[in-house]
């Protein structure tokens, strides 16, 4: 009897042990942050003459796009510091997972990483006055695009049942797909991904069918939406949200600064331009012609070639450029509408940026024929820089094209990484195409040659790739 009782005691205790240590398994171990804090408030910062911004390299964040610095945070943290009379520097991040020790080590002074505001956030940094209060949302493929078969299109929260869903392990998504499993009664399969891999790499991930789900808040995942058309993007997952600027809690004198610099920045135009730019313009010129804005009620034919031919011809004439690529790039740009403008601010048929229309005698409110006559100039401006080192002319023209698309620097990153895996950094087809593919990738745009930071490879890829198939086409129809 006293066997059999110690016997029944001995498994109750071994099955209770292992029951704890079950439990034990699935507690999450909290994140540890630096207790020691720099001390280098606003007073110092203006002593210094600059203001150091730690950014992620993402279209909210910070990026370069034809050889111009963006993003919706960095034109914002710019404006603030011309109140303040002095210079903007950025920090692009490695790692999100260290972002926080980073400004408290004084690495930085403010972080601009479409930060959410959390309680246990709240403990140890401080908050700006919030830029904008979204919700995060499903990033999925949808269901017409999905032709790989190997996710099941979601359209309720409670559909993440037993699903795989890939995200940042620091991040608030976490956290929300953690209270999401409570309040669905389920379990979703959380993939914990660390800060070396970006937002918008997940995004592009789950684009090209190598995971399924992510989660992001609604403002990157419009952005992104408007570059990968097989994506999805509606379906909510969280209330409404808080975006801020973080900063140290030894920087009262910062924080108290910019919260009221940006209470009356957001109400001016200036700041309803940066958001429309970002958030409410259509597309780069990829996409259909229902994705650009018309701001003009000037009637032009849209998309007839025809209607425009003579402009390409006698600019193509006066710049020595085959008057056929130079139609082939508008229709990529704008899909010839001479009124378009698409994100970023870049306008025209040949869709200058702000800052590089003028240059070429291109502006706003320019007649069709001088937006031509611009491209065509920009182009045999170019494809004779890209000819002093890359004598095929086709080729030539490749690079010329890429460069027009995303900034020379990029292409220029492109042809470094291309020496150093073994490829030819002289050659689009197969070898620079292939790094300009890879400069998407924090391993890639990370690494010591890159320059220039991250970039959407896959559309300057396609660009090059479309245009030249345009052009071979317009050689049949037009002699």
């Amino acid at each position: 009897m006293a066997e059999s009782t110690y016997k029944f005691l001995l498994v109750s205790f071994v099955l209770t042990f292992l029951l704890l240590g079950c439990v034990m398994e699935e507690k999450e171990n909290p994140k540890v942050y630096d207790t020691n804090e720099y001390v280098f408030d606003l007073d110092k910062i203006i002593k210094r003459g600059k203001l150091v911004v730690l950014a992620e390299n993402s279209s909210s964040s910070y990026f370069e796009y034809r050889e111009k610095e963006m993003g919706f945070e960095y034109e914002i943290l710019k404006e603030f510091t011309k109140e303040l009379g002095i210079e903007l520097e950025v920090k692009v991040i490695d790692n999100l997972d260290h972002v926080i020790d980073e400004v408290k080590n004084g690495d930085g002074d403010v972080i601009a990483c479409n930060l959410t505001v959390t309680a246990d956030r709240k403990k140890i940094i401080n908050f700006s006055r919030p830029l904008m209060s979204i919700p995060q949302v499903l990033v999925q493929r949808n269901a017409k695009s999905d032709s790989l078969g190997t996710t099941l299109f979601v359209t309720d929260a409670s559909q993440l049942a037993k699903k795989n869903v890939n995200v940042w392990k620091e991040s608030s998504y976490y956290d929300r797909l953690k209270n999401l499993q409570e309040e669905i009664g389920d379990t979703i399969y959380i993939r914990k991904e660390n800060g070396i891999i970006g937002t918008e790499e997940l995004i592009e991930m789950v684009s090209e069918g190598m995971i399924d789900y992510t989660v992001v808040e609604q403002n990157v995942a419009q952005i992104n939406a408007r570059f990968f058309d097989n994506l999805d993007v509606s379906v909510p997952l969280s209330a409404k949200q808080k975006i801020a600027f973080g900063m140290r809690m030894s920087s009262p004198l910062l924080k108290a600064r910019m919260d009221n610099w940006l209470d009356g920045f957001t109400k001016t135009p200036v700041y309803k331009y940066i958001y429309h730019k970002y958030f409410e313009l259509g597309q780069m010129g990829y996409r259909d012609e229902d994705q650009t804005e018309v701001t003009s009620t000037k009637n032009y034919s849209k998309g007839k070639l025809e209607v425009y031919e003579q402009f390409f011809r006698d600019a193509g004439t006066k710049h020595n450029v085959d008057w056929r690529w130079l139609a082939a790039l508008s229709f990529q740009e704008s899909r010839l509408n001479p009124n378009a403008v698409s994100f970023g601010g870049a306008y025209s048929m040949m869709q200058f940026m702000p800052e590089i229309g003028p240059t070429y005698g291109v502006y706003h409110d320019s007649p069709p024929e001088v937006q031509i006559n611009g491209g065509a100039k920009k182009i045999s401006h170019d494809f004779k820089i890209w000819k002093k080192t890359i004598k095929d002319d086709l080729n030539c023209m490749k690079f010329t094209l890429a460069s027009y698309n995303c900034g020379q620097g990029h292409v220029y990153d492109a042809q470094r990484l291309a020496t150093k895996y073994g490829k030819d950094p002289k050659i689009w087809d197969n070898n620079v195409e292939d790094m300009i593919l890879r400069l998407s990738k924090k391993e890639f745009y990370g690494d010591e040659v890159v320059r220039h930071g991250a970039m959407r490879g896959t559309i300057t890829y396609k660009y090059v790739r479309e245009i030249y198939a345009r052009y071979l086409e317009y050689k049949v129809l037009y002699k």
